[in-house]
């Protein structure tokens, strides 16, 4: 069912309960991200990543004479960095794009199929629609996000055990404390994606095709990382919105650094708050023809 149906539905049996409506119609927002293939598929992708990087370190690492990649080093000692260097790798790209082609499709592709004219006239009001489609939007990403760690950590696991975790200040802490800091690093780079996606549905509301706003979010994504790698701009790397997202890895010292992570959140959220409130400005007035 649609989200067009799903609320055309809430209008047909004459019942206004307050917040039942609401949890339908993410339900059946989340059905339709979750439901439709080319998801199904972007998911595999990412769970894909982890599982290459464990076997190719693998195998590096039992061949005589060889030693793995000194990005890959820790891999061999804890399973858990399998997870890790998956979500550094893949938030260059992958989990960029994974987010915008949701965030790209949320608006436009309601209007380039033809049903959100017929999802507002139902009645519903825009400001609930936009804030649906992101608690959706943040939903996957934390979705998206977890698919890489637990994958990344199931085949670490398995592959080269698990133990105490070295940190990266060269101290250890037990398997649990290790395995917690995992998870809120992935919960932390969830956020961050989260603002990357009020991005796109800023961007979604301002074209009637998805592809074109799924482009132009990735090359907002990565435009922030190029002018993040340019020292004469350095002035504006703290505000861009891909600078913090590698501070995760300050979850991996011991004490754990929270300066890089606070910022982190901070920008993240700065970004969502602005561009969704620039995404209902934008649709508040719109003219919806089709």
């Amino acid at each position: 069912m649609s989200a067009a149906e799903a609320t055309t539905s809430e209008v047909r049996t004459g019942s206004r309960p307050v917040r039942r409506p609401s949890l339908r119609f993410l339900r059946s927002e989340l059905r339709l991200i979750f439901r439709r293939r080319r998801n199904q598929i972007g998911l595999l992708v990412l769970a894909a990543v982890p599982v290459f990087i464990a076997i190719a370190v693998k195998s590096t690492a039992s061949r005589p004479g060889e030693e793995a990649p000194d990005f890959f080093r820790s891999i061999t000692e804890n399973g858990l960095f399998v997870a890790l260097s998956a979500l550094t790798i893949e938030l260059g790209l992958f989990l960029p794009l994974a987010i915008a082609v949701i965030a790209g499709d949320s608006v436009a592709g309601e209007a380039n199929v033809g049903t959100l004219r017929y999802l507002l006239t139902a009645p519903v009001a825009r400001l609930r629609l936009l804030a649906v489609k992101y608690v959706a939007l943040v939903i996957f990403a934390f979705v998206a996000t977890l698919t890489v760690t637990v994958t990344g950590m199931v085949v670490g696991l398995a592959l080269f055990g698990g133990g105490d975790l070295t940190t990266l200040s060269g101290t250890q802490v037990s398997f649990t404390n290790g395995f917690v800091r995992v998870l809120v690093a992935s919960a932390y780079i969830a956020l961050c994606l989260a603002s990357l996606g009020a991005v796109g549905l800023f961007i979604s509301t301002l074209t009637e095709q998805p592809i074109a706003a799924t482009i132009a979010t990735v090359f907002f994504s990565a435009t922030s990382l190029i002018l993040d790698a340019i020292p004469q701009v350095s002035w504006l790397h703290p505000y861009l919105i891909t600078h913090h997202w590698t501070a995760f890895g300050d979850l991996l010292r011991d004490p754990i650094a929270w300066g890089g992570v606070s910022q982190g959140l901070y920008v993240a959220g700065a970004y969502a708050v602005v561009f969704f409130l620039a995404a209902w400005a934008r649709f508040a007035g719109k003219d919806v023809t089709s």
